[in-house]
């Protein structure tokens, strides 16, 4: 039992703080909590950056928890601030998929589904296109540094197992929210009203050639059309996310000044 004595509380005190909030934000956010990363690895990873920033991170001892009342109302603070983290990026990826999906509908994707390996659930062939096409864009720009960032800069704005839902949050939630549709329009636009011309299109054609079996010479067209432009569309979503980056960091830095209660 004598090892125990080189063990300085403190500091391990410490690194179980800032352990706790690293490894449940990690958890949260959408790079890092995909089901394609082994748990080991996540794990791995939180233990790591944990030991990296323990000796410089403020962290105020007197909130460690003293028993298993305190250790979860901790636990759920430090949910709550990986939430209000991860929920910026899935909000922005939420718009990139929404933009993918309409447009999926459009070319007669609707019954055409694929496994996402994150979740496990079946989604649209292009609106995870898209999503992975704006996540690589996001990580070659050095997104997850900032996300990372923040994460070290929460310690000193929140304090550890202290979170505050004060009304500009919630306002600027909001807010997010509604850009999510505004972007979604913004990305898939070009698309979809190429491809409404082609069904009206189509509609002139089956009205004057009656003969014409429609259905059937629609459908590849309107695959190949919609395939064609999203292809050019992928310019726009690398464009989008390189601009939402910066304001990426100022939103996080925004919700977390008053998630520590401004």
């Amino acid at each position: 039992m004598e090892i125990l004595n080189i063990i300085d509380m403190v500091q391990f005190k410490t690194f179980l703080m800032v352990l706790m909030r690293i490894s449940i934000v990690l958890f949260m956010l959408p790079v890092f909590s995909s089901n394609a990363f082994p748990a080991m690895l996540k794990a791995g990873f939180a233990m790591v950056l944990s030991l990296v920033l323990y000796t410089v991170v403020p962290v105020d001892l007197t909130r460690f928890p003293e028993d298993a009342v305190s250790t979860g109302l901790m636990i759920g603070a430090e949910v709550l601030i990986g939430l209000t983290l991860g929920l910026c990026l899935r909000i922005f990826l939420g718009s990139i998929q929404l933009a993918g999906q309409i447009i999926g509908f459009q070319m007669g994707f609707a019954m055409i589904n694929v496994v996402d390996p994150q979740t496990g659930a079946n989604v649209s062939i292009m609106d995870q296109l898209g999503y992975w096409v704006g996540l690589v864009v996001f990580l070659l720009l050095n997104g997850h540094h900032v996300m990372i960032s923040a994460l070290v800069d929460s310690f000193t704005l929140v304090p550890l197992g202290f979170f505050m839902m004060a009304q500009p949050m919630l306002a600027k939630m909001m807010e997010l929210m509604a850009h999510l549709f505004l972007l979604a329009v913004k990305i898939g636009a070009p698309v979809i009203a190429a491809l409404m011309f082609v069904s009206a299109g189509f509609g002139l054609v089956a009205k004057f050639s009656p003969q014409m079996n429609v259905m059937i010479v629609a459908f590849p067209v309107k695959i190949i059309v919609g395939l064609f432009l999203f292809g050019l569309s992928l310019e726009i979503i690398a464009i989008v996310t390189r601009d939402y980056i910066p304001e990426f960091k100022k939103i996080l830095m925004y919700l977390l000044l008053f998630a520590g209660g401004g």
